[in-house]
């Protein structure tokens, strides 16, 4: 294993703590951006990813600190979720502008030491929602579903210079988020799935830490379902 740099967004909780522990347990120099404070034995940035100018601060950290960024965990994500009569315009972009538009400002920022230095892994976490859809969340499914393109199309651009760019797609996972379910929709939710149990974080951590790896170097633009089989068909 070759040590990297790597930067996860978000990673002060859930998924984004969980891939940010796991690869700095293989070895790798880890930072996390957080807007609430220092996660313990880990480099952490203060970092709002809906500013530039904070991403630009960011990364000039985790550059004086740990070497330009070689692997970019983009993870960090709201959810505010409404039917779409109640919905306002003001919450659709802001959740579009916190889990699609961020991506972009990371990505473009990443990608400049990564052509550089002619290696790179661009990883995305999407969401099942994102390929199937559900009622009440169109802001929440259509920014996820925007990454798978939004990631392709980086595929295809820097392919040519080893840079890979791949999205994850979770299922329910035990998370803060999910702990807001009822608990008749978290029934409704387990019956659907053919695994009969929500993932572990820390599954869809060791999904991530792979497609960081050497050895994923040939797996480009791919959607990498973790999800139990709830998406099955998706």
């Amino acid at each position: 294993m070759t040590p990297r740099s790597v930067l996860v967004s978000g990673g002060n909780r859930g998924i984004g703590l969980a891939t940010a522990r796991t690869l700095a347990a293989q070895g790798h120099r880890v930072a996390v951006t957080s807007r609430s404070g220092e996660v313990e034995g880990l480099f952490t940035v203060k970092c709002d990813v809906t500013s530039t100018d904070e991403i630009e601060a960011a990364f000039l950290s985790v550059e004086e600190a740990h070497g330009p960024v070689e692997v970019l965990v983009s993870n960090a994500g709201i959810t505010d979720d409404q039917l779409l009569l109640r919905m306002s315009e003001e919450s659709f972009s802001r959740v579009l502008d916190t889990n699609l538009t961020a991506a972009y400002r990371l990505a473009k920022r990443a990608s400049r030491s990564m052509l550089r230095g002619k290696w790179g892994r661009l990883l995305f976490v999407s969401s099942v929602v994102g390929l199937s859809g559900s009622a009440g969340q169109a802001s929440y499914a259509a920014s996820k579903a925007g990454l798978v393109g939004f990631s392709r199309s980086l595929a295809r651009e820097l392919g040519a210079r080893n840079i890979t760019s791949n999205v994850v797609a979770p299922g329910f996972v035990d998370t803060d988020m999910t702990a807001e379910l009822t608990d008749a929709r978290r029934e409704q939710v387990l019956a659907s799935i053919p695994a009969g149990r929500t993932a572990k974080v820390d599954e869809v951590a060791a999904v991530l830490a792979f497609l960081a790896s050497d050895e994923a170097a040939y797996v480009n633009g791919a959607v990498v379902p973790v999800d139990g089989g709830l998406g099955m068909g998706h």
